[in-house]
């Protein structure tokens, strides 16, 4: 029951929430990527994925001085559940889509080398 109750506190903040959604739209983001797209300083992006991953709900990867965020590779039966369900409903919500928007618009100007 208290990982449960865990896992759902996890997603009970709507920047977690959509920090989720993000990682399960593109795969793998680093803080920066996180700070453009949802307008929030690097501090409180970093509390949120600390947060996220005390949860079990996003893993790491260093690159050099860059950690990169993926969604948990082996989370529980639960939270790949919650993860469908997110994905066919949640990912429609318009704070979703605009932040999806964003994100496509993030990666187009830096694969095209804009600032």
């Amino acid at each position: 029951m208290k990982h449960l109750a865990q896992t759902l506190k996890a997603l009970s903040d709507p920047i977690r929430l959509r920090i989720i959604l993000l990682l399960q739209a593109e795969g793998e983001l680093c803080v920066c990527d996180l700070m453009e797209v949802l307008k929030l300083p690097q501090s409180t992006i970093s509390r949120h994925l600390a947060y996220l991953k005390r949860s079990c709900w996003v893993d790491t990867r260093r690159n050099g001085l860059w950690i990169y965020y993926t969604l948990s590779q082996e989370s529980c039966d639960t939270c790949q559940e919650i993860l469908r369900a997110l994905q066919r409903h949640a990912a429609h919500l318009p704070d979703a889509l605009s932040d999806r928007h964003a994100l496509a618009a993030l990666i187009q100007d830096k694969a095209t080398g804009c600032p």
